[in-house]
């Protein structure tokens, strides 16, 4: 049997009218940048995770830069964020012109550790970016409580999460701003790039609207009134995102479904799962498991087996070329190394049968009789 990670033809072939007729409403009309779709969607999304607010832009890395820059980061400030991400979060920081300051995650939800936090804050500190990495919220209360004292803005990557619930509240109105991408593997994905950015903020929420759009605000066009950006969600990507969220709860429960039955089955020494705290709902955007030695061998025995599998991530950004100009590759600690080494991203999503994921655990759990 072929498992693969992800198969987004499937998935939008169970969709395709409502694609189609979508795509026609747009072309019909002949509108394709910040009109109606835009709008509608803006407004559909903000209530969804019960945002005042929602700005659609052109991408996730986009969306944080913008979002920093909103929310007051200046160049040459400094921004926690932490070690285990994918390298947009942190190119989005330098982006805005800050200098990322790198933290190990937790062990256990591998989002970013508040026990490490307070020793990371200086007088520099102008933003924590917490990122709810594969789909699992990071402890966003413990954080806020930390950097309220110090006036320091929370703006969360939520890239990952879109359905992720913290505590009672689904991601998206807890931060100063949340920052969110579309990129088509994602839970809720585009046919091609989007991204949008979340708040309660009134203020972030013009400044955004303005720099995405060349700085043009107060209702005039042509005018622009500080240094903008070109970042905007086209039309017919937003009406692509409008059907795609009418589903996104059912997607997200099969998710759900798939990880509570890896979790309940998979029986392999030296791999770990992973563990949903009290206070978090992941959305389950990857199902990670911890390999803590031969994961190599572990991915070769799978994909002779036809099952495909991804490590997310490869290389801390911490340890990638550009970062060195902020912080030496020495600095990473241990954590941050061990994670690169271990992690195993198994196929989830709408896309698998029954029958894929039984095979996916009965390939898993011989691995080690017949490795």
């Amino acid at each position: 049997m072929k498992v693969s990670v992800v198969d987004l033809a499937s998935l939008h072939a169970q969709i395709r009218d409502e694609i189609d007729e979508a795509v026609d409403r747009v072309i019909s009309k002949g509108r394709y940048v910040l009109d109606s779709e835009v709008e509608a969607f803006e407004e559909e999304f903000g209530s969804y995770v019960n945002a005042r607010y929602c700005i659609g832009v052109g991408n996730g890395t986009e969306a944080l830069a913008l979002s920093l820059h909103a929310s007051g980061v200046k160049p040459g400030s400094e921004v926690v964020v932490p070690t285990n991400t994918c390298s947009p979060t942190w190119l989005a920081i330098v982006l805005a012109g800050a200098v990322p300051v790198p933290i190990d995650p937790d062990p256990v939800t591998m989002t970013l550790d508040p026990l490490l936090l307070e020793d990371a804050i200086t007088g520099a500190t102008s933003a924590v970016v917490p990122v709810h990495l594969y789909g699992m919220p990071a402890n966003l209360g413990t954080i806020q409580e930390i950097c309220a004292p110090h006036e320091i803005a929370v703006v969360d990557d939520a890239a990952q999460a879109h359905g992720a619930i913290y505590q009672s509240r689904r991601i998206g109105g807890i931060c100063n701003a949340t920052a969110w991408s579309f990129y088509p593997t994602k839970n809720l994905g585009a046919i091609g790039d989007g991204g949008a950015i979340t708040t309660d903020d009134e203020g972030i929420a013009q400044a955004v609207r303005s720099l995405r759009n060349y700085g043009w605000h107060r209702g005039i066009p042509y005018v622009s009134y500080e240094i903008g950006w070109n970042s905007r969600l086209d039309e017919l990507q937003a009406a692509i995102l409008r059907v795609k969220l009418r589903h996104l709860d059912e997607w997200n429960a099969r998710r759900s479904a798939i990880a509570s039955k890896y979790s309940g089955s998979i029986r392999v020494p030296g791999i770990g799962l992973p563990v949903e705290p009290p206070w978090a709902t992941s959305v389950w955007h990857q199902y990670v498991i911890r390999c803590s030695s031969r994961r190599d061998a572990l991915q070769a025995w799978l994909k002779k087996g036809g099952v495909e599998t991804l490590v997310h991530y490869p290389m801390s950004p911490a340890l990638q070329p550009f970062a060195e100009r902020y912080h030496p590759a020495s600095h990473l600690s241990q954590v941050g190394r061990r994670l690169s080494t271990e992690v195993l991203s198994l196929p989830i999503g709408w896309h698998l049968t029954d029958e894929a994921v039984d095979y996916v655990i009965d390939l898993l759990n011989s691995f080690e009789d017949k490795a």
